[in-house]
């Protein structure tokens, strides 16, 4: 403790390090969360399945919705872990530019991946946190708000969600319930006479699905640049 029981000014070795602490502990916390997710989705998955024998499709929906909610969340902490590890790595670039240069730099990438990571409501405190330990620091500059791009993505999930349900459906009743992706559906061509008929119209059908799968590649492609 410093004179009058003040805390004395962190070295920016000191705050390097402590930022570092911080992120690596919000990255702990998200891995008890993924585990605790996965819990919940083999716990849906098993009682869809058993819901399934009983034939209420309605229910099945419901608890196929939320095994896509699950790997949605589990997939967007992956995200968010990719971003502190980002930061990570930042913070040992600073720490060699401090040795060499004796200040620290701006970075854009810390910037970028703070800016990402205050979107996610489970770190977004801490991050804001650190964000304006950054700024004090010079490492970042000040961020606008991106609340509303957040809630656009959340909607955006949601319509992806509806469009998968069924191939969560097929998936977990083994082809009792819901509808194969166009690449199941096109391998089982019907075995009746009007085999070729049938493909023939089946085949066309493929490339729209096809399309959508390459559109939705392509917005989480997007999401992981944002």
């Amino acid at each position: 403790m410093g004179l009058f029981s003040k805390t004395p000014e962190q070295t920016p070795k000191e705050m390097v390090n402590d930022w570092s602490r911080k992120i690596r502990k919000e990255g702990y916390q998200l891995d008890r969360q993924i585990r605790a997710i996965q819990r919940e989705e083999e716990k849906v998955k098993r009682s869809l399945k058993e819901v399934a024998k009983k034939g209420d499709k309605d229910i099945c929906i419901i608890l196929a919705k939320e095994v896509l909610r699950a790997r949605k969340a589990i997939n967007k902490i992956h995200i968010s872990k990719a971003h502190m590890q980002s930061i990570l790595l930042q913070m040992k670039n600073q720490l060699a530019t401090l040795r060499v240069a004796g200040s620290l730099e701006k970075s854009t990438e810390v910037m970028q991946a703070i800016q990402n990571l205050i979107k996610v409501p489970e770190v977004a405190e801490t991050m804001r946190d650190l964000s304006r330990e950054m700024m004090k620091a010079g490492i970042i500059e000040e961020m606008l708000d991106d609340t509303m791009d957040t809630l656009e993505d959340e909607e955006e999930l949601e319509e992806e969600a509806e469009g998968e349900v069924d191939k969560v459906l097929w998936e977990l009743t083994a082809g009792a319930l819901g509808r194969a992706p166009a690449a199941v559906t096109d391998s089982l061509p019907p075995r009746a006479a009007g085999a070729e008929a049938a493909a023939s119209t089946s085949q066309p059908a493929a490339a729209p699905e096809d399309e959508e799968e390459l559109e939705e590649m392509q917005s989480r492609l997007e999401a992981l640049r944002s």
